[in-house]
């Protein structure tokens, strides 16, 4: 399992996530990546970059991986396509960083 620490709190989950954007928008509801099976075996480890669009109501509308393996973008666009973020007036974007590492 991989320790999740976030700019507001730390929580043990799959990987490690980090939310900072030009909207500054908190994400309130959080599905953790699944470690991907090929990957643990292979000891691959590293930070997955993700361009996340959020709508005004907080649900994700689209994501583009910017940086990080290719064996662990899927699990992590996955995951935050699900999460939620705090209300805004408009789309915001955001930056999100998850780090994958094996214990």
């Amino acid at each position: 399992m991989v320790a999740l620490a976030l700019c507001w709190g730390a929580f043990i989950l799959p990987a490690t996530a980090q939310t900072e954007g030009r909207g500054g928008r908190r994400a309130i509801e959080k599905i953790a990546p699944v470690y991907p099976e090929l990957a643990r075996r292979s000891h691959v480890r590293g930070v997955v970059k993700l361009e996340v669009v959020v709508r005004p109501n907080g649900s994700v509308k689209s994501t583009k991986a910017v940086g990080g393996s290719p064996a662990l973008i899927e699990s992590a666009t996955d995951a935050v396509r699900k999460w939620k973020f705090e209300a805004a007036p408009e789309e915001t974007t955001e930056i999100v960083q998850l780090m994958f590492e094996p214990q």
